[in-house]
């Protein structure tokens, strides 16, 4: 499939729109989203009142990095999708239309 140089454009600037508003809008949510989760895995692993150990933090913490990480793969994912996708309808748009077929009508 032969890619147009907008396509790539339009979907590295839809990325760059995503990293910017995941850094606005994604990284406290995805944050806050990971630590509920984290703590809910720890009182279901190490008890209801969950104690201030080594190993429930690590818990917590390692469930935050993933809602993050979690929160920006959406927000980058679907940006450059969003772009990619409006560079190809440029592209169809401005594209020479001398190779398609006209139809005679009788």
């Amino acid at each position: 499939m032969k890619t147009n140089t907008n396509t790539k454009k339009l979907a590295y600037l839809g990325a760059g729109c995503g990293i910017v508003l995941f850094a606005i809008y994604g990284l406290l949510p995805g944050s806050f989203l990971g630590g509920v989760m984290g703590l809910n895995i720890a009182g279901s692993l190490l008890g209801a009142p969950i104690s201030s150990g080594i190993l429930s933090r690590l818990i917590v913490a390692a469930s935050m990095i993933t809602g993050v990480m979690i929160s920006g793969l959406i927000f980058i994912t679907a940006f450059s999708t969003a772009g990619w996708l409006a560079g190809t309808v440029v592209g169809a748009l401005a594209t020479d239309r001398k190779h398609l077929i006209t139809a005679n009508h009788k």
